[in-house]
């Protein structure tokens, strides 16, 4: 017979988080993956094996020494505890509602502070090595087009390298006022406006291409020889500095690092 917490856990990933509230498949496999480690934590450090793993095992005492448990023994970073903690967190907000005998637990749970961490610098390109960056593709070359083209895009959208790879012909209205539908995380949508510049960029990028024809709406915008949508690089580039990196390297990699630091 299946115990009331393995009971609760299915209703919480299936039910509510898949079904209620319909998080992408992406966020319920984050949830998930902080209960298997959880589930691991009782099994290899209090001795508990997954069977007998009830609600009254997950106290706070049980809470707090399974995050010091990934800092310690798995060498979790502070974010990453944070993020199974939140995520435990929202477990216990929502069993709350579900099992009122259990309502002081949880409040204890949801008592507990996330860690604080360090703020790393954030480091960003200057006015002038922006400019030589946005000037660096040849626009003489097809492929140089495509690389001013998506470098202004991503400009002037502040986009995630993935947000810039998986636009399609339906996400950019040119007409008055532009704008770029840009879906990031969560499926979650914004509409970002387009300067007059990046607009004729791509009105000009996509009839070259052939893109502003009936048809295409799906098409992805940057493309490769396949025509299939640009994959993210995963190699680290070099840091951009005065000077600019040679772009033929492959741009997406270097917009991670040079353009994702500007605050727009």
């Amino acid at each position: 017979m299946a115990t009331d917490f393995a009971v609760f856990l299915r209703r919480f990933l299936t039910a509510h988080l898949s079904g209620l509230r319909g998080c992408s498949p992406n966020t319920v496999a984050s949830y998930r993956d902080t209960f298997k480690l959880l589930i691991v934590f009782f099994r290899d450090d209090r001795a508990i094996p997954p069977e007998r793993l009830t609600l009254d095992c997950i106290d706070t005492a049980a809470v707090t020494g399974f995050l010091n448990w990934l800092e310690v023994n798995r060498h979790n970073s502070t974010s990453t505890r944070n993020q199974r903690l939140a995520a435990i967190s929202s477990f216990s907000r929502w069993l709350q509602s579900q099992d009122p005998t259990q309502l002081a637990r949880c409040q204890d749970i949801l008592a507990i502070p996330a860690k604080k961490q360090a703020q790393p610098t954030v480091h960003h390109l200057t006015v002038e090595q922006t400019r030589r960056l946005l000037a660096a593709p040849d626009r003489s070359t097809r492929h140089g087009r495509r690389d001013a083209t998506l470098l202004a895009t991503l400009y002037d959208t502040a986009a995630r390298v993935q947000e810039l790879a998986d636009l399609t012909v339906r996400d950019i209205r040119l007409e008055p006022p532009a704008l770029i539908a840009v879906t990031g995380k969560g499926r979650k949508t914004r509409h970002v406006p387009l300067t007059a510049n990046t607009t004729a960029l791509l009105d000009a990028y996509l009839a070259e291409h052939r893109l502003n024809r009936p048809g295409h709406d799906d098409h992805p915008v940057f493309f490769n020889q396949h025509s299939s949508k640009l994959r993210p690089v995963s190699e680290k580039m070099h840091q951009v500095g005065v000077e600019i990196p040679n772009h033929r390297r492959g741009l997406m990699g270097d917009l991670a690092v040079a353009v994702g630091g500007w605050q727009l």
